[in-house]
């Protein structure tokens, strides 16, 4: 098993400092991975897989707000996340980074692409929120029960099924932040303008949808492969919203194929 190392990253924001926790895996090929609703425990697995298996050095941060990290008041845009990575980014010094970004962490990367950073040569979106698909609406998840979300969430929810009963304080507690955090960064799940923008982006992009997803359905990754040039899209079988936790070796596959088709 790959060794974690947990480090804080004081990053300029608006003439402040924003505190950004980062889990730092493996040595190699850089990606920054950056988490859904689900909060940062949901790529761990996909960390760990990136180290492990691949030459790979993986760095997942926590949005401030999630897992009960303080976020500043100022901070209350996926356009201000964007612009907190790029400025992590260069703190970390590194070069050549594959950004992967789920759910709202896919809009945080298109917003991250489209500011261009040089450190960054490709993104990868799993299952990405932020724009509008006609006939396809993402659900409030605030308004479901853990129980709907899970159904809707992965193609068999029964492995991932949680007793909320069963849950301790503190993961109730890191639950709740993590609802309240997303309500503030994306309340509507959608940004009017971000389709149009797209066709700005100049790296090389993956969009990947699982069949089963009934979050964001695979026609949000269709639209956002069609609108930024030369993107793919690929569809993950028997996978849900976050194949990174349901099934992250087919994940692991995906991105490792389309990144040495891209190099």
């Amino acid at each position: 098993m790959s060794k974690i190392q947990v480090k804080t990253y004081q990053v300029p924001y608006d003439g402040s400092e924003v505190s950004l926790a980062v889990e730092e895996r493996g040595e190699g090929r850089p990606f920054l991975l950056l988490h859904g609703g689900a909060g940062p425990a949901s790529m761990a697995r996909l960390a760990g897989l990136l180290a492990e298996r691949r030459h790979a050095r993986a760095f997942t941060p926590t949005h401030p707000g999630f897992a009960r990290t303080a976020r500043p008041e100022a901070l209350k845009s996926v356009k201000g996340l964007a612009r907190v990575y790029a400025g992590l980014l260069e703190e970390l010094g590194v070069s050549g980074v594959t950004v992967v970004g789920n759910s709202v962490g896919g809009w945080i990367a298109c917003e991250l692409a489209l500011l261009a950073p040089p450190q960054v040569t490709g993104v990868v979106l799993v299952g990405a929120a932020g724009i509008e698909v006609p006939g396809h609406q993402i659900p409030d998840v605030s308004k479901l029960t853990l129980e709907q979300v899970m159904s809707l969430s992965y193609y068999d929810p029964q492995p991932f099924r949680v007793d909320p009963t069963k849950l301790t304080e503190e993961q109730r507690a890191a639950a709740a932040s993590n609802r309240a955090a997303l309500q503030v960064y994306a309340p509507q799940m959608t940004d009017p303008t971000l389709a149009a923008r797209l066709s700005e982006i100049r790296l090389p992009v993956l969009a990947i949808s699982g069949e089963a997803d009934r979050v964001v359905p695979a026609e949000y990754g269709r639209a956002f492969a069609a609108a930024i040039p030369g993107a793919r899209f690929e569809l993950l079988a028997r996978t849900g919203h976050v194949p990174q936790v349901e099934t992250p070796e087919l994940l692991l596959d995906a991105i490792w194929n389309y990144l040495g088709d891209s190099t």
